[in-house]
Formats: structure tokens, sequence, C-alpha cells
């Protein structure tokens, strides 16, 4: 998705263990690991005269994972993928030295009827050497996702590796990402399962941390690397994300994500100039911001 608005209204604050805000990035903690923005999709009522069409946009430096709770999209790109994702399915365009895709609302969930989409759009940045690399595309079905049943909760091991399992969907860095959907109240002990630094989003439900509570829609960053601790409440839905960050300044600058801030300003040319490669058969264009 394209990402117009990199201002987080909510404030953060301290709480002992964790920084608390708004998604990232947010006043306190730019990154986690190599993840650098989370876009919150939803939930939204779409249908019968609304639907999803982000129109052409470019990406360089990045690897754009989407994940979907509810609803399904259809993704194409300039690298002649079409390919439609569903709820716990993972997509994973990488941009490398430049892309640029379309989003939208299959054709056949065009019909009168009304649906929800929710999910999440996570931008992880690429390494310096990596940043050049030639686009590519990836789509894991949620049935090959690796997942398992420990104190009443759901895990599904999204991306990276993560409590002795890999996922297979491709990474190009030390990262983790797990989907924990909470049947029961149990203590969530990180230690031990997951490497590098620590983000925690709460989808929905509430968790206990240093003795306060924190409610959906917020994230905590554990402020130790390889530690974190909470109570996590009956029905509480998080998503843990994060790994080893990088030696090296990240600059973002609306779609591009890199470690030199002249390969943003070319790539900004090239976006005035269209001279980025198109979606096939499109001719729709988001002009620079």
């Amino acid at each position: 998705m394209s990402n117009t608005d990199l201002i987080i209204a909510e404030r953060s604050r301290d709480i002992g263990d964790f920084l608390v805000g708004r998604l990232i990035p947010f006043r306190k903690k730019r990154m986690v690991g190599p993840f650098i923005f989370i876009d919150h999709m939803g939930p939204e009522k779409l249908g019968p005269d609304k639907y999803m069409d982000v129109d052409q946009h470019p990406h360089i430096g990045l690897a754009t994972l989407t994940y979907l709770l509810e609803g399904e999209i259809m993704h194409k790109d300039s690298i002649g993928t079409e390919q439609r994702i569903n709820p716990g399915s993972v997509n994973l365009m990488v941009a490398g030295k430049g892309v640029t895709h379309t989003e939208r609302t299959p054709a056949d969930l065009r019909n009168g009827h009304e649906f929800t989409v929710h999910g999440y759009q996570i931008w992880i940045a690429l390494p310096k050497e990596l940043e050049d690399m030639a686009p590519e595309f990836y789509h894991i079905s949620r049935k090959d996702l690796p997942s398992w049943t420990e104190d009443g909760a759901e895990f599904t091991l999204v991306a990276g590796k993560g409590f002795g399992k890999v996922s297979p969907v491709p990474t190009h860095s030390d990262l983790f990402m797990v989907s924990v959907e909470a049947g029961e109240s149990f203590n969530l002990d990180i230690a031990g399962n997951l490497k590098g630094e620590i983000g925690i989003c709460i989808v929905e439900g509430k968790v206990n941390a240093c003795g306060q509570e924190v409610g959906g829609g917020n994230m905590l960053v554990s402020k130790l690397d390889n530690q974190c601790a909470l109570q996590v409440e009956k029905g509480t839905h998080l998503l843990l994300f994060g790994g080893a960050p990088f030696e090296e300044e990240r600059y973002i600058y609306w779609n591009f994500v890199s470690s030199d801030k002249e390969k943003i300003e070319k790539a900004k040319e090239n976006w005035r100039e269209k001279r980025f490669p198109k979606v096939q058969e499109d001719d729709t264009y988001v002009p620079l911001p």
C-alpha cells in the first residue's frame, strides 16, 4: 500500500520494561529490528458502493508483507505478478531497486454485497547490500505456515525464525513475525524463543505489562533484546515482530526506504518522470506527494 502519512498521532509513553505507542514508527521508536513501517488496515466495511482501489505506486529498498485477517485483495505488480491474498496467507513483495504495484478488491467481490477487510501491511527494510536487488514476489498459503498450540494459545510463525521453527516465507535478514491468539489467559515469556528487538502489536484484547493494562491498537516495544514477559488476557490477538537491527540508519520518504538519501532523491525524480516499470495494462498513477 502507499504510505501517505508517517505521523502517528497517539503519544508514546514509557512504562518500565516497554515503550508503548501506536504502531511504528512512533516518536520514541522508528524501527524494530528491520521492520520500518506497519499499517493497520481496517477493519473496514466495503461494498456495495465502496471498494479498495490503491492505484499504481512505487517502492524501493524494502519488502512489503501483507497479512490479512479478513477479506481479500488482488495484488498486481510490474514484474508480472497477479496474486489474490486471503486471510492467513502471506504476500511478500521485495521492491529492491524499484517496483510498482496496485492493490484492489477482486472483481468477483464487486457484486453488491458488503464484506470486511482487516489486516496489516508491513514494510521490512532490506540490508544495505541488497537494496538494489532485482524485485521478487512470493505468496505463501496459510496451510504452509508453521502453527502450534501452547498454553491454550494458537501460534503461527508468519515469517522468519522463532520458537524453534522456520517460516517458508523468504526473508533477507534476521527477523521474526508471529501471530498469537489466546484462547485462555496465559503468561507469554519470549526469552529464548525470539532473538533481537521485540515489538508486540495488540490487534485486539489486552495485556498486562509492568503492572499496567495496555489495550488493542497499541504497540509495545521491549527495552531489552531477547527478553519479554507479560500477561495476555483471554481473547487477545497479538502480532510479535522484530529481529536484529541494522548498523546503518534508514531514511524514508513516501514509499521509498534506503540507507542512502541520494537513492531516495533519484527514486523521487524517476517517479516524477515516469521512468519506473509499470504494471501491465494499467495506466493509473499516484503522484509524488
